[in-house]
């Protein structure tokens, strides 16, 4: 496992449209299929990171807090499934159902998803606002596997509730985990 900072797309950045399945449904979706006129988070994530397994539990309490402001969450897998198989979409799909995921999980084949959000660790997290602007890039909270901080999200539920305010977001910490595990070209 080697530890990666996100790499802190530019705020304002426009999200990166997209089109691709959700491991549970089979369908295939695009951002303007799942966005929010309020705010949305795109989350870069995967089965196997310690670092995204920690968070889990936190990110499934976030979506189903916000559900009610209209506030949509959209979870990404990018990983190379050929070398690390407990990232294969079928596994995707067992994890969402048994996590009772209230949200989307996305399969990014080809890795363009990542590479156009400039995505770099798992867990990795994006808030756009209505008008699909970033106004946020980076980590949850402080808490990491081992060091004892309980989840609280509270770096990004902070973000969300600014952006639906349409407030500015001062504090931006990169996000930490395992590095995005590319296919070799």
């Amino acid at each position: 496992m080697s530890l990666t900072e996100s790499t802190m797309l530019p705020l304002g950045t426009v999200a990166p449209n997209f089109h691709i399945r959700d491991v549970v449904t089979s369908n295939y979706y695009s951002l303007d299929d799942l966005k929010s006129d309020k705010a949305t988070v795109v989350m870069f994530i995967c089965n196997h990171c310690p670092f995204v397994i920690h968070v889990n539990p936190e990110l499934i309490r976030m979506a189903n807090d916000y559900k009610n402001q209209g506030v949509s969450f959209i979870a990404i897998s990018s990983n190379d499934v050929e070398n690390y198989p407990e990232d294969t979409p079928d596994k995707m799909a067992i994890v969402a159902k048994v996590l009772k995921f209230p949200f989307p999980y996305l399969y990014d084949k080809y890795q363009e998803v990542a590479k156009a959000y400039d995505a770099a660790c798992t867990p990795d997290f994006y808030v756009f606002n209505g008008n699909l602007e970033l106004t946020y890039r980076g980590r949850l909270d402080q808490s990491r596997p081992g060091n004892n901080i309980p989840l609280s999200g509270e770096d990004l539920r902070r973000a969300i509730d600014q952006t639906i305010k349409n407030e500015p977001i001062e504090s931006q910490y990169p996000s930490a985990g395992c590095n995005i595990k590319w296919k070799a070209s």
